[in-house]
């Protein structure tokens, strides 16, 4: 019997340590691939929540062109369009006069101009362009460095590559917290205050919602 015992004993730390094993090394390579990300996010947050207290130095920059003959009658006339991009020609002609890309934007087009909105992390673009006389302007705006990294934690304007990789940082945010929760949980015994500071950590906001958010 003792033998029996000393056996089952044996194959319970050797599933112990298999699983502690696999949940340090999902915890290690969640947490190498959370840990810019988590500064980043972390940063925003901070500087989110006193958005008010720090300001934001907007600089702008103007510029105007006459959009040749040849190419005014590529965008001439008063039909109504939604979500057009520009003729190629006339994208190239605007990124050299302007240096601004706007190929393959979508632009609206009305009777009287085409505006091309480009709305950036931490700033602001447009391009419009008179279709009678020709008269191109485009400005480009910037609120700053923290305006754009707050952006960045929104996922506001910054493309469909952002978005993924605020979807895979998210899963990765999750098994670190996962693994980290099952990790406590081996190594609750020797250690008395995991529970109470794991329950701290889910009261603490929860009574501070209840309390201060109407």
């Amino acid at each position: 019997m003792e033998s029996a015992a000393r056996s089952h004993n044996g194959k319970m730390g050797s599933g112990r340590a298999f699983w502690l094993k696999q949940l340090h090394q999902w915890h290690w390579i969640s947490s190498a691939l959370c840990l810019v990300g988590m500064l980043l996010f972390a940063i925003t947050g901070f500087t989110l929540n006193h958005a008010g207290q720090i300001e934001a130095q907007t600089t702008t920059v103007h510029r105007s062109a006459q959009l040749p003959a040849p190419l005014l009658k590529a965008v001439a006339g008063d039909v109504e369009r939604k979500g057009v991009a520009l003729p190629a020609a006339v994208a190239d002609w605007i990124a050299g006069a302007l240096d601004v890309d706007v190929a393959g934007r979508a632009g609206d087009w009305s009777s009287d101009e085409i505006y091309i909105a480009m709305p950036r992390p931490g700033g602001d673009a447009w391009v419009s362009i008179d279709r009678e006389t020709g008269k191109v302007e485009a400005e480009r705006s910037s609120r700053g460095v923290i305006a754009y990294l707050n952006d960045l934690h929104k996922g506001r304007h910054a493309g469909p590559a952002w978005g993924w990789f605020i979807d895979v940082f998210a899963l990765a945010c999750v098994i670190f917290s996962v693994t980290g929760l099952l990790l406590l949980k081996m190594h609750a015994a020797q250690r008395g205050a995991t529970w109470p500071l794991v329950v701290f950590g889910l009261v603490l906001p929860l009574v501070l919602a209840l309390i201060f958010i109407h």
